[in-house]
């Protein structure tokens, strides 16, 4: 599974940005899918996922602030995010999570683009 991160930039504090992802070798349907993102000398975090059956989980910084959404058919995993803050510039990644037939847990990732809010 490859997955290739696109919509990193620079935007200006209280503005929005939509962050996408492609995926290929595999039909992702039955995978969770989502976006972490890693501001440096922390910890990569949560930003949001949504699993096959469209459950989704966000960090508690998002606030309501971001969306995700994906389409199967497509292979895409889309972040969309508002009212971005400073506090909000970070790497972010593109996530795909499979599970085994054993009960295992695979993950794939991207190789991340950067968001930077500054005005």
């Amino acid at each position: 599974v490859k997955l290739v991160e696109s919509g990193g930039g620079l935007v200006q504090p209280g503005g929005s940005l939509r962050l996408s992802c492609a995926a290929s070798g595999d039909s992702l349907s039955d995978y969770t899918m989502g976006w972490y993102r890693q501001i440096p000398g922390q910890l990569r975090e949560l930003v949001g996922s949504v699993n096959s059956a469209g459950f989704t989980k966000y960090g508690d910084f998002v606030k309501g602030r971001f969306a995700v959404f994906r389409d199967n058919a497509k292979n895409t995993i889309d972040l969309q995010m508002t009212n971005l803050n400073p506090e909000d510039t970070a790497a972010y990644y593109c996530q795909a999570e499979q599970r085994t037939a054993i009960g295992g847990l695979i993950w794939y990732w991207g190789e991340g683009t950067q968001v930077t809010v500054s005005g």
